[in-house]
């Protein structure tokens, strides 16, 4: 057991040192390649954006400060997000167990699957205006297919024999679903989980396009429109920063929800 242990710590600190290594080498490129190349241009360098994205949580861009900015932003994608996350497992659980319910929603929603979210920005401002509601929709549909289709395949991926055997020892519909369909379904929802919450922070840039005046969307927006290189990449920098955040939150989440599902693959 000590042995196993030891191994895992230090394969731990092996794909830190990696992930270090990789993160340093990647700015040490970027800040040579905008410095001595003709892309420096329109490529500031790596030490230009990381002291300006610092200082902007002191320094406000626009109306507030960088802290405000993510709140916001964060705001708007967490309620989207929980709004696509009850939707999207309650329609992806019931089209896998129910064929009927299958056959209704199905079709209807590989017509909307492959449409992204950019796509509907006309017409969720003619249907809620330009406040939160139009931003809340394109985030939600940026998270929603995904938590529907992971809910769909873990329902429909339910191993039949041990559904079989619940009835055969008496279990009724009600107890084969919550017992054992819901449970066998929770890795692959948290899978979904986890795409989904950085596809909907990804998404907050495109909802930001709708009037908004703050936000790490509009930073982006803002700086497109008044050629600022800086701002722009100050933006891209803080939501991939928030998103690596988001997806670590919810990847220890599941690993603490579903010990049981990596204790049985042992």
């Amino acid at each position: 057991m000590m042995g196993k242990s030891k191994l895992a710590r230090n394969i731990k600190m092996q794909t830190f040192l990696a992930a270090f290594i990789a993160v340093v080498g990647f700015l040490a490129v970027w800040e040579l390649v905008a410095r001595f190349t003709s892309a420096k241009m329109f490529l500031p360098p790596a030490s230009v954006i990381i002291s300006a994205f610092l200082t902007s949580f002191a320094v406000p861009i626009g109306k507030y400060t960088m802290q405000m900015h993510i709140a916001i932003s964060l705001y708007r994608v967490l309620v989207a997000f929980s709004i696509a996350t009850v939707t999207g497992v309650f329609l992806g659980v019931f089209m896998g167990y129910s064929k009927t319910f299958e056959a209704i929603f199905k079709p209807l929603f590989e017509f909307v699957r492959p449409i992204p979210p950019l796509a509907w920005i006309p017409m969720s401002i003619l249907w809620f205006g330009i406040g939160d509601e139009s931003k809340w929709f394109i985030i939600f549909l940026g998270s929603f297919t995904f938590i529907t289709v992971n809910t769909y395949d873990g329902t429909k991926n339910v191993d039949k024999t041990l559904m079989g055997a619940a009835r055969m020892l008496g279990a009724s519909e009600r107890q084969v679903f919550t017992r054992v369909v819901l449970p066998s379904a929770v890795p692959y929802i948290f899978a979904g989980l986890q795409i989904a919450i950085t596809a909907g922070w990804s998404a907050v840039v495109a909802a930001e396009m709708i009037r908004s005046d703050e936000g790490v969307g509009w930073l982006i927006v803002m700086g497109m429109s008044t050629g600022n290189t800086i701002q722009i990449m100050v933006g891209i920098v803080a939501i991939g920063a928030i998103g690596f955040i988001l997806a670590t939150l919810m990847s220890a989440l599941e690993r603490r929800l579903c010990l049981w599902n990596q204790q049985q693959g042992l």
